[in-house]
């Protein structure tokens, strides 16, 4: 690792956690892209320091990475961070222009996501709630999971952050910690709250130890589970679930979306209930909606 490249990107760490607040996710993948840009501009331009950067380097390397098969949405993604990066290089005075100013990306491809049926999430959860009727605790937290997934639209890494203090089971909603570190309310229905009350009745004390914390969701170690131990989870019973997507939980947050507009729920609802900033990210659920509409169109209409 080139020392003035790790300099520079620690330094840009410091400003998104201290300054921007970011999650440690988007810190993450900021500075990994930020790291690999700067160093292919090592190795490949010759860079010996920051002010050496052209804008035909980064679009060189933007290029190198569509040529090596990385998809629009990766590609626009780097893009961005790499244009945030040197955004704040030149505001804190560290480069006299900014080299990203006229960076472009390609323009992502909105492709519709794939979503469960109605009948197939309700089957799903059927799976979840008979394999927790043994009792094991691990399968009363899967149903509880997959229940609470699906009737809230919650991302995994909003899950996962969950502590039990956040859950309000009179009410029947739960105060989540979105991105950005936006906090809202989201309402779940009566089935995940039966599910969430035997898991807290029954299953999380069976599971917490001296390190578990708050933690609403635990693994059989008693520690906070984590997005991977839930994604498994989704993967495994969605295999009990004949001709169903493998979608995995951000499918389950697709499904329900879509399934709340196929209901009739007003769009702008649905965006406060996903948390999301545009109403534009949540307009891709309108079209997964119409092309649905039309798919069963054509397969029933005689004279479609």
């Amino acid at each position: 690792m080139t020392e003035w490249v790790e300099a520079e990107v620690e330094r840009f760490v410091e400003h998104l956690v201290s300054e921007r607040d970011r999650s440690e996710h988007t810190v993450r993948a900021y500075a990994g892209d930020v790291r690999a840009c700067l160093e292919w501009c090592v190795e490949t331009g010759g860079a010996g320091a920051l002010g050496d950067i052209t804008l035909a380097d980064l679009r060189a390397w933007l290029g190198s990475l569509s040529a090596s098969g990385a998809a629009r949405t990766t590609v626009a993604r780097r893009a961005a961070s790499v244009r945030t990066f040197f955004a704040w290089a030149r505001r804190t005075d560290r480069l006299t222009a900014d080299p990203a100013l006229r960076l472009t990306s390609p323009k992502r491809q909105r492709t519709l996501p794939d979503v469960l049926t109605a009948m197939g999430a309700t089957h799903l959860l059927e799976v979840a709630e008979i394999a927790a009727d043994d009792d094991d605790p691990i399968h009363q937290r899967n149903r509880a999971v997959l229940e609470l997934l699906y009737a809230s639209g919650i991302r995994v890494g909003e899950l996962v952050g969950l502590d039990v203090d956040d859950l309000d089971l009179d009410r029947q909603v739960v105060r989540v910690l979105g991105k950005g570190r936006k906090e809202r309310i989201v309402p779940f229905g009566a089935p995940a709250a039966q599910a969430l009350s035997a898991w807290l009745e029954s299953g999380r004390p069976r599971l917490a130890v001296d390190g578990s914390g708050p933690a609403l969701f635990l693994g059989r170690r008693g520690r906070r589970v984590d997005p991977r131990q839930v994604r498994t989870v989704v993967h495994e019973l969605l295999r009990h679930v004949p001709d169903a997507p493998d979608v995995g939980p951000h499918g389950l947050r697709h499904s329900a979306a879509t399934h709340l507009l196929d209901g009739g729920a007003d769009l702008r609802l649905v965006q406060e209930l996903l948390g999301h900033a545009s109403l534009a990210t949540t307009q891709i659920y309108t079209h997964v909606s119409a092309e649905r509409l039309r798919r069963s169109y054509d397969q029933a209409h005689p004279r479609a």
